[in-house]
């Protein structure tokens, strides 16, 4: 009796554990604990925390969006009424507004359907979820990585019932209410730390989170990773798996416009939650027949970490952006493409150089065949007035020196308005218009503040580097910064414009979060009026409140009305440009978090492959012409990255690199290499000129032919850059002003630099060094006083490199016959060893690694 009894005692117990297990079932390791309760027989989320630390506002919650027929597009509500935007001058960006409206971005599309899972199994791997409808059976599986123990891996699989367009969302495994939200964003649209209720400022200025459940689409999104952290620095992310979103160039032609993959902060109840749909509904692969399948493969990653953290782990790990260096091979260095855009910069026919004259005085500049507002294709701009000069002086090149840069100082002086009144020493516009004669701002009639710091400042501080005593343009430097004085409000900032005839503000419902306080930088610098270096740290102040605080920022565009665009990036060179002036720690603080705001600008998908695609008839691999490691010109929903892609002037890339030297982010570097290597598909052969939009690939400057200087630019900057992360400091030139507009990139060549301890100047002559290895990149640097020429050379693979370096010491200074004495070659602790006197070094360098030469020489007589 008592062992019957006690039989039936445990076989209770056992079934009271067998019900309990059935009610309960949980996923874990060492970093993660994911739980799930049945409640009335639908499978709830409990739990979700790592390392001890809850979720909370847990859920587990399914959505399904269901349409019988394919949505419409009729846009679900007007915005475009509100005062000042979108007026239809804005021809570009108008269609792309009225998309972002219709009924699927704005996740009104279709019938949504929320259930939860109604069954469990258990198996090896992890848990298997049944869920089924009137319209859909949908199985789920969920684990955990074994590498990655922070992340969930998740595949659901849906099968029609009947006909019609199907999409499913990632599962909302928690929600994040407002006022625990620290930040959040979808890389390429959205970054901030605060719900924005303006729909405008948030849906079309990436201002703000959108306070609606808008779905984007992957095409501009540079990392497809939506991310959401808390104020108890939780971050959780989603992540699809690597071949989820669309191909850019799928096969012979682009496919930039398909849509597989949408992306939001929201799920359709509008909670915060990151969360992802695919396929999209009335997209390629919603529409479903009865029995037909679809999968969706993603990941949940949680960490206790902020969201730098969490989107580098989508950028690296899963997408795994650190390999693509190991598959780019290059047919140019890009030294080559400096010397060979000399020589297109100098020929008036390739480079559209034009002089006119304008109340009596001659003006240079190149032809722009792009759109200007006012122009019957008469117009005329000078881009980066620094790498003119700079290149002149590095050359020594009379044809620059003679038949561009006065013109081009002419052209300057002339666009500055010299009139008395409001705009007096601002300027009058970005380009020329030969046949109206007459300046004019490139989308509307209209000045603003940022131009003067572009056009006047930034120019004008550039050209004074290399030529102090031009008192001319000294004064009007002066008169330029003065006005920027004047335009400043009390707490540091500026109207975005003011509108020619009547003065008044326009663009007023956003404001000038751009760096247009950089302009106030270089009047200190230059001037040395200590009122222009307070006014700066008010301004920067100011716009570390309002601008990188809140992930908010504008672009310089005038024809995307101001999108966000690279002006983020050219922020954190300001930011740091200030902080070396002052080493008020903040500046610093401020740049290197503006830096990594701009890294969410980057492409990081999809992951660059060796598969053999068609490009206008030519057999490219896919890398070639990878958008990984490109920057938008401006992206979103409004931005040209919509159609075109991303650009191929990677501005950012030396700042980037000076950003690695000062944090050791490995992300920056990779991102700079990135950009900058590899780019051969995108370059002209005849020109070395690359395309300014990757979707025409390599057909040069196109109707952009002033481009060309801004390459000259941005490649010397980043060269410099990482001879000097390289060498630890040890070679080092001083670097001049911003370049105006496109991007952080800075002037080198007016003063000389050090070289391991030695004074040097900067030199580039076609023809004096000679290699067959286009992984070899080089700058020279030449001391004549003391007779020293240095080699400075790059190796820009990850591969070591060996090679043959031939020198024409003919070719080094015009007029004299050099003499090589002695030859040294220098480590990186700056030790030196005696190598041969030669026209000839065999070169060894270590994959990213750096060599140079010292040739100490002497003149002789002829």
């Amino acid at each position: 009796m008592i062992l019957l009894r006690r039989i039936l005692f445990y076989a209770a117990c056992a079934c009271c554990m067998s019900a309990q297990a059935q009610q309960q079932t949980a996923l874990a390791n060492n970093a993660l604990h994911l739980s799930w309760i049945n409640k009335n027989g639908q499978w709830h989320i409990k739990n979700v925390g790592v390392h001890g630390q809850q979720l909370p506002h847990t859920s587990g919650e399914y959505t399904l969006l269901y349409a019988k027929d394919k949505p419409g597009s009729t846009p679900v509500a007007s915005y475009d009424k509100k005062s000042g935007f979108l007026e239809p001058q804005y021809r570009y960006i108008v269609p792309l507004w009225d998309a972002a409206l219709q009924p699927v971005p704005m996740n009104t599309a279709g019938e949504a359907m929320y259930f939860y899972p109604s069954s469990v199994k258990k198996n090896n791997n992890g848990l298997t979820f049944i869920a089924e409808n009137n319209k859909a059976t949908i199985t789920s599986s969920w684990r955990l990585d074994e590498k990655f123990r922070t992340d969930i891996l998740v595949e659901i699989s849906l099968q029609a019932k009947e006909d019609g367009y199907y999409s499913l969302a990632t599962p909302t495994l928690a929600t994040v209410p407002e006022n625990e939200l620290a930040w959040a964003g979808i890389p390429g649209y959205f970054q901030s730390n605060a719900v924005e209720k303006d729909f405008i400022k948030a849906y079309a200025y990436m201002q703000g989170i959108p306070d609606k459940p808008v779905i984007v689409r992957e095409r501009t999104a540079a990392t497809l990773s939506p991310f959401i952290q808390t104020k108890n620095n939780l971050t959780l992310a989603v992540v699809p798996a690597p071949g989820t979103g669309r191909d850019p160039w799928e096969d012979d032609t682009k496919t930039q416009g398909d849509w597989l993959l949408g992306l939001s902060l929201m799920n359709r109840k509008a909670s915060l939650t990151p969360t992802l749909y695919h396929p999209v509904l009335g997209e390629k692969g919603s529409l479903l027949k009865k029995g037909d399948k679809v999968t969706f493969s993603f990941r949940y990653t949680l960490q206790q970490a902020g969201w730098y953290t969490v989107f580098k782990h989508a950028v690296n790990d899963i997408y795994h952006f650190n390999d693509f260096l190991a598959l780019k091979k290059t047919r140019q260095s890009l030294t080559s493409r400096i010397l060979s855009m000399h020589k297109y910069v100098v020929d008036n026919k390739t480079s559209l150089w034009n002089i006119e004259n304008y109340k009596g005085i001659d003006i240079g500049a190149q032809a722009y065949l792009g759109g200007v507002y006012g122009s019957e294709k008469d117009a005329m701009k000078n881009s980066d007035y620094g790498a003119m000069w700079m290149l002149a002086t590095i050359t020594g090149d009379s044809v620059l020196q003679q038949t561009r840069l006065p013109y081009a100082r002419n052209f300057k002086l002339q666009q500055q308005d010299n009139s008395p009144g409001f705009f007096h020493g601002a300027a009058a516009g970005q380009y020329y218009l030969t046949k109206s004669k007459r300046f004019t701002e490139e989308w509307g009639p209209y000045v603003e503040p940022i131009g003067v710091s572009y056009y006047m400042m930034m120019d004008i501080g550039n050209v004074l580097l290399f030529n102090p005593g031009d008192t001319v343009l000294k004064k009007e430097l002066q008169s330029a910064a003065d006005r920027l004085l004047a335009w400043m409000q009390p707490e540091g900032k500026w109207a975005v414009a003011y509108d020619h005839a009547s003065q008044k503000e326009m663009f007023t419902e956003v404001e000038d979060l751009r760096p247009t306080f950089y302009g106030l930088v270089i009047a200190w610098k230059i001037l040395k009026d200590k009122k222009y270096l307070d006014a700066a740290k008010r301004a920067a102040d100011w716009y570390i409140q309002h601008a990188t605080a809140k992930g908010r920022f504008l672009g310089v565009c005038g024809d995307a009305r101001f999108a966000p665009d690279f002006a983020t990036g050219q922020s954190a060179q300001a930011l740091l440009d200030l902080y070396d002036i002052t080493k008020e720690r903040r500046y610093l603080q401020a740049a290197v978090s503006t830096a990594q705001l701009y890294t969410t600008s980057i492409y990081t998908h999809p992951v660059p492959s060796a598969k053999s695609k068609k490009v206008n008839g030519i057999q490219r691999q896919d890398w070639e012409i990878s958008q990984a490691g490109l920057s938008f010109e401006h992206g979103g929903i409004l931005g040209s990255a919509n159609h075109r892609g991303p650009i191929l002037l990677a501005s950012h890339a030396g700042m980037f690199v000076r950003m690695f030297a000062l944090t050791g982010d490995s992300l920056f570097l990779n991102m700079a290499r990135a950009g900058a290597l590899g780019r051969d598909a995108f370059v002209d052969s005849a020109t070395s000129v690359a395309s300014y939009y990757w979707d025409v690939m390599n057909k040069g400057a196109g109707p952009y032919p002033h481009h060309a200087w801004w390459q000259v630019g941005w490649i010397t900057d980043y060269l410099l850059a990482e001879m000097e992360m390289r060498s630890a400091g040890k070679i080092q030139f001083p670097r001049g002003f911003i370049t105006p507009k496109v991007g952080p990139h800075q002037t080198y060549g007016f003063a000389a630099g050090k070289v391991y301890g030695t004074s040097a100047d900067l030199l580039l002559k076609d023809g004096l060094l000679k290699t067959d290895n286009p992984y070899l990149d080089y700058y020279c640097a030449i001391n004549t006083q003391q007779g020293k020429l240095f080699l400075l050379l790059l190796n820009s693979d990850d591969d070591p490199l060996k090679c043959t370096l031939d020198i024409d010491y003919t070719k080094l200074l015009p007029g004299k016959t050099i003499k090589p004495v002695s030859c040294y070659r220098i480590s990186k602790n700056g030790s030196k060893k005696t190598i041969d006197v030669t026209q000839s070094f065999r070169e060894d360098i270590t994959p990213y690694g750096l060599s140079v030469i010292e040739i100490d020489y002497e003149l002789s007589a002829k």
